[in-house]
């Protein structure tokens, strides 16, 4: 190996680790939470909410960048560059060959950031640029559309007082998704892998884990609330936004 090659090497190492340390702390929950079992439901939502906003360029990418990061990574990042997605990702409709133009493929990128289907989140290299590959559950317009399919949004509250809603995980998800994956008290937008539930009023002071005594929160909300009064949290979290 030539000198050259030798610091090439030692570049991409560094850049490997530095975007590993660009990655945030809903990053790594969502490493330590992904289930694989959960692929079917992710595929679903996909088909169901967010393809039907996409044209069929913009659909095709988001599945390739989708299997590369979440199927195949486990993680929702991946590197892609525009003259690989040109050519093996989808055939080009324009009936003149089968590779995309620049355009397109460069058009198709650009469509899903500004749907916020993906994120960039690097400089690109030889291998390409990183991008963060965002599911349904934290892209705004699929949330709007999730909410009527939501069973909690119709479900009366008084009924399923006595269910346990914090350690049971189908009932995690029912808050969840009543909640539209939103932190409670800074309005982030979350996943199932990074959302965490709070309980409005603390277990310790006699709080329960019904439904109507939790909340969606985000890890660094929750941690730093405590046994705080819920208005204190959000009364600060109203102070830095304004």
């Amino acid at each position: 190996m030539s000198d050259t090659d030798e610091r090439i090497e030692k570049i991409r190492a560094l850049l490997g680790e530095l975007e590993g340390e660009l990655r945030t702390p809903d990053d790594r929950a969502f490493v330590r939470n992904f289930d694989a079992l959960e692929i079917p439901e992710l595929v679903s939502q996909v088909v169901r909410f967010l393809q039907p906003l996409l044209n069929p360029y913009e659909a095709a990418v988001y599945w390739h960048m989708f299997e590369l990061a979440v199927l195949r990574s486990g993680d929702q990042y991946c590197r892609v560059s525009t003259r690989g997605l040109m050519n093996g990702v989808v055939r080009s409709a324009s009936g003149q060959g089968d590779v995309l133009s620049i355009q397109t493929t460069r058009g198709a990128l650009q469509g899903l950031e500004e749907r916020g289907a993906i994120q960039r989140v690097g400089e690109p290299t030889r291998e390409g640029t990183p991008y963060r590959v965002l599911l349904p559950e934290e892209i705004p317009a699929c949330c709007e559309l999730m909410k009527p399919a939501s069973p909690a949004a119709t479900t009366p509250v008084d009924v399923v007082r006595n269910l346990d809603y914090y350690n049971v995980r189908e009932n995690r998800l029912k808050v969840f998704e009543r909640d539209g994956y939103l932190c409670k008290y800074c309005g982030k937008q979350l996943t199932r892998f990074t959302a965490t539930l709070d309980h409005v009023q603390p277990v310790s002071e006699g709080g329960d884990n019904s439904i109507a005594n939790l909340v969606t929160a985000c890890l660094h909300c929750n941690s730093r609330r405590g046994s705080r009064p819920v208005m204190d949290i959000i009364n600060e979290a109203e102070k830095r936004d304004t």
